[in-house]
């Protein structure tokens, strides 16, 4: 089973992920575990205090690093204790290397995460250098603190554990999956405020559908994610695919 712990203020919030929707449902079905640990309860004066002014000045506060070391090595053995031979401690901040598909993939390996979510200016950069293996970031703009990314980042990882999802197939369809976006979706009713179904999905001729499909992936990316389709290397069938999408589609918007 995955081991998920997390050092937060805001231990509450991860109920919204470990309670709900597919991830929820993974949980009950024990794929894997979440426990949330609080650096105030690791405080050491009544107030439970985890933060104070920035060294050399500035505005807002810093994290101290007493309070989240104890959390994290609690959080550790605790991971130690489930059978977890080493954690991987990440901490979630602007700073980190970007997430992509290809490194949730890499974490998905993992027997056990410890996620950091901080919050003020920031954490005391010695907790870093001293206790945390990766830092990453969901996006280059800044939260109110690490604890949505680390949802995120449960989310996606979750996702791709065997067991999770109802449809075997339904992961290595999503966009990014193979470095493309995902092709559009139609269900019921066949005609909605005057757009029908395209007739290719309904012909059931599972080839041309599947056609159909890599083609639109293909087209979507190439207008809408230009950077994804420079990295990729196309086939001689997806680059004959991806000039007849620009026919179909010239002229329109």
């Amino acid at each position: 089973m995955l081991q998920f712990d997390v050092v937060t203020i805001f231990p509450p919030m991860f109920d919204a992920v470990a309670e709900a929707g597919v991830i929820g449902r993974a949980r009950e079905k024990g794929l894997y575990q979440l426990v949330a640990w609080n650096p105030r309860d690791f405080a050491q004066n009544a107030h439970r205090t985890v933060d104070d002014r920035p060294y050399g000045g500035g505005p807002g506060m810093v994290m101290m690093p007493d309070p989240l070391g104890k959390a994290l090595a609690a959080a550790k053995q605790r991971q130690k204790s489930a059978g977890v031979k080493k954690p991987r401690v990440i901490h979630l901040t602007p700073q980190g290397k970007l997430l992509n598909h290809a490194l949730v993939m890499d974490l998905v390996g993992e027997q056990g995460i410890v996620l950091l979510a901080g919050r003020y200016e920031g954490i005391d950069e010695r907790v870093v250098a001293r206790d945390v293996d990766e830092e990453i970031s969901i996006g280059d703009y800044v939260l109110s603190g690490g604890e949505l990314a680390a949802m995120v980042l449960i989310d996606c990882i979750v996702r791709q554990l065997p067991g999770v999802l109802g449809d075997a197939e339904s992961a290595s369809q999503d966009s990014f999956y193979d470095g493309l976006l995902d092709c559009p979706h139609y269900t019921r009713p066949e005609l909605y405020e005057g757009q029908v179904v395209p007739a290719v999905l309904m012909s059931g001729n599972h080839a041309e559908i599947g056609r159909w499909r890599l083609k639109q992936a293909l087209g979507r990316t190439w207008k809408r994610r230009p950077d994804l389709m420079r990295q990729r290397k196309l086939t001689e069938e997806e680059h004959g695919l991806l000039e007849e999408y620009k026919r179909e589609t010239a002229g329109t918007a």
